[in-house]
């Protein structure tokens, strides 16, 4: 939403919440993203396409940094939910960070197409699709996305208030008031915050590039 600044949140799952979980509704699969669909992929976070052209840059280079070396486990691991013409309408995946970490990323659902459990069961495919040993999953998110953030929560997701992720401050603090203000009373008082491990922070600072 236009009226809400962009700033940073970050959250942690340490165990999935299996009763979150739900299938797909009738009509959509799920498919990996190809290679003559990066263009889709890229502009999959932007509701507006004068937006996605302006960020297309940022999201190129997010590309390279990350994934580029690495092209064939990014298209095994990324996620399209399709409709009935195999037409791409939500997307995410969970991807090993710096190597080290357990993120879910780019997590999308067309706005014509929220509101019908697509998100909730893409969610529940990608975290069924991690190992225990891989928890605790994290993940990097917006105001803006308050109901993505609500259906993190269902999942077990908790808020980290560490005021700094790597290079970026987290902006717990002035989020809260945004997301009281937008979510429904109940969702947002199932919020919860918690300190990310040790470790985690140290992998986040390790490195100057941002990788979820």
């Amino acid at each position: 939403m236009s009226d809400i600044p962009d700033l940073n949140l970050f959250m942690m799952c340490r165990e999935l919440n299996r009763t979150a979980m739900r299938e797909l509704p009738a009509g959509y699969h799920v498919r990996n993203c190809r290679k003559d669909e990066l263009d889709i992929w890229m502009n999959f976070p932007f509701d507006d396409p004068a937006e996605a052209l302006q960020y297309r840059g940022f999201m190129t280079n997010f590309f390279q940094d990350v994934y580029g070396s690495k092209e064939d486990s990014f298209y095994a691991k990324c996620l399209f939910v399709c409709d009935t013409h195999d037409r791409p309408v939500a997307t995410c995946f969970a991807w090993k960070a710096y190597d080290r970490i357990t993120t879910i990323q780019w997590f999308k659902v067309l706005k014509e197409y929220e509101g019908r459990g697509i998100g909730r069961a893409l969610l529940s495919i990608v975290m069924q699709g991690v190992s225990p040993d891989d928890y605790p999953v994290f993940l990097h998110t917006q105001p803006s996305s308050f109901r993505a953030i609500k259906l993190y929560a269902d999942f077990g997701f908790e808020l980290l208030d560490d005021p700094v992720i790597g290079t970026r401050p987290n902006d717990l603090e002035q989020c809260l008031p945004i997301l009281q203000a937008h979510m429904p009373a109940e969702a947002f008082r199932s919020l919860r915050t918690t300190s990310a491990p040790s470790s985690f922070l140290e992998v986040a600072r390790s490195s100057p590039k941002v990788e979820f």
